[in-house]
């Protein structure tokens, strides 16, 4: 027995680092809070995209150690200086997340105290926090409050958890899967497909909704497609809408498209990843409105919000439909059961271990107060309107009046070169990188996106935006 002690007290030794003391403790942080500040003071003028990759076995892990200086340099020019840099404000180009400061001390404290957000019984007071905010997206997003929810990693999640509630609630199992309709259109996100092949549903029949000129959909042709196919047999069963589209920013009509679903018996959901928080605004809140009429809605709390990415969040009307998809017990977990406790969110969603990330949005929420985060929202909608109207200033050919802040734009040539000549200026656009865009294709045409939507973009930002694709124009004209 002394020889097993004298192991455990020699292990115990060894181990002992992985509990540093108050000095080293210290001396991690001041480390850390240098490197913080270092990083958000020069983010004005640092470039927002470097395609440079890193440099090939420079993360090996091999046991040997490293001081936190060392670490905090690597980390410098292998990953926050290569790639997009998604805390700029010069980040234009896909939806980009936030990375609001007040976010990061929530995790910081999160991540220490280490609590455990799945149970009730494990932490009351975290899952009664995130129980609180849901009730707060129910209230601004018309959601009764019998509606639950969970916040997850990000959309894809919210999604997911969204449309497996809608296969369980209609029933849609393996003799059923064939004949069940989906309708969507083809500008969905591609995480909804991803959904669907993950809940099973990969052999369902989706149907693609004719769009309007803006990218929006049809609501006649909904309908029509609804109608024939309950005439050929067919079951119709669910209807997915977007309140902004990744590719165009566009809001389908959700009032129209939730009465056809009401009509027809369709579960009806709604992705407004993007869009959703913009219902706090006066400009957006009529045209978003429709959301409370969804049977399911997810948003992203890390767009719309500018928190850090990993926060999404699912509302779902239906309590019994996400309970069968995700609630069970376990004979270890007999401790925790208790019939007058709060929604557990392991019961809602797939995840058993989850962290405390509703932290990282409840506290900026409280030290803030909602105005800035209205406000923001606000500026960002101004400022592509402004983005729009300097891009004709240049001779750019523009899309439709965006519902969001998400445009998207093309240089004319009048020939049938134009796709390659905007090829290569985005390529000339990247090549520079002062500020991030990204293309798509429109009905086969190439085009640049711009998406407003960092806390930290600025007038400033558009204006240096607008240089930089005046002077990437000049030098593909010299040499197309």
């Amino acid at each position: 027995m002394s020889e097993l002690k004298e192991t455990i007290i020699a292990l115990q030794a060894q181990s002992k680092a992985l509990e540093p003391d108050e000095s080293v403790r210290n001396n991690y942080v001041s480390k850390v809070h240098d490197y913080a500040n270092q990083f958000l003071n020069s983010l004005s003028h640092a470039p927002a995209y470097n395609s440079s990759n890193e440099t090939q076995g420079i993360f090996q892990v091999n046991g040997n150690k490293k001081s936190i200086t060392e670490i905090l340099d690597i980390y410098t020019a292998e990953v926050a200086q290569k790639g997009i840099n998604a805390a700029s404000g010069s980040h234009l180009g896909y939806i980009p997340g936030g990375g609001i400061y007040t976010s990061a001390l929530a995790d910081y404290i999160a991540d220490v105290t280490n609590e455990y957000a799945g149970m009730y019984y494990a932490s009351p007071g975290a899952v009664a926090m995130e129980n609180e905010l849901l009730n707060w997206l129910k209230s601004i997003f018309g959601f009764p409050e019998s509606a639950i929810g969970n916040l997850t990693s990000g959309g894809s999640i919210a999604n997911l958890i969204a449309l497996a509630a809608a296969r369980d609630k209609y029933s849609v199992t393996a003799q059923r899967i064939p004949k069940s309709v989906i309708y969507v259109s083809n500008q969905v996100h591609h995480c909804i497909n991803k959904a669907l092949r993950i809940i099973g549903l990969v052999e369902v029949i989706v149907r693609h909704v004719d769009l309007d000129e803006a990218s929006r959909i049809n609501p006649d042709d909904l309908e029509q497609k609804v109608k024939s196919d309950l005439a050929n047999g067919l079951f119709p069963f669910l209807v997915i809408a977007s309140a902004g589209t990744t590719d165009t920013g566009a809001i389908d009509p959700l009032e129209p498209i939730a009465k056809i679903a009401k009509a027809y018996n369709l579960w009806y959901h709604i992705d407004a990843a993007y869009g959703g928080f913009f219902v706090l605004t006066e400009e957006k809140r009529t045209l978003l409105k429709g959301m409370a009429l969804a049977d399911s809605l997810v948003v992203d709390p890390h767009k719309g919000l500018f928190l850090p990415y990993g926060i999404g969040a699912v509302l779902v009307k239906d309590k019994e439909a996400v309970y069968h998809s995700n609630h069970y017990r376990a004979n270890y977990m007999q401790d925790t059961l208790n019939d007058d406790s709060p929604i557990n969110p392991a019961d809602v969603s797939p995840e058993l271990t989850k962290h405390f990330r509703g932290f990282r949005m409840w506290l900026p929420l409280q030290l803030h107060g909602i105005e800035p985060f209205v406000a923001c929202l606000r500026e960002k909608l101004l400022l592509a309107a402004y983005f729009r109207a300097e891009l004709l200033k240049l001779g750019f050919m523009l899309g439709p009046e965006p519902d969001l802040t998400v445009s998207y734009f093309w240089y004319s040539t009048g020939n049938d070169q134009e796709n390659e000549f905007n090829e290569h200026l985005m390529k000339e656009i990247h090549n520079d990188g002062e500020v991030f865009l990204s293309s798509t294709k429109i009905s086969g045409k190439f085009v640049i996106r711009i998406a407003v939507l960092s806390f930290r973009t600025k007038l400033e930002t558009i204006d240096r935006a607008i240089k930089m694709i005046d002077k990437a124009l000049t030098k593909v004209k010299a040499v197309f």
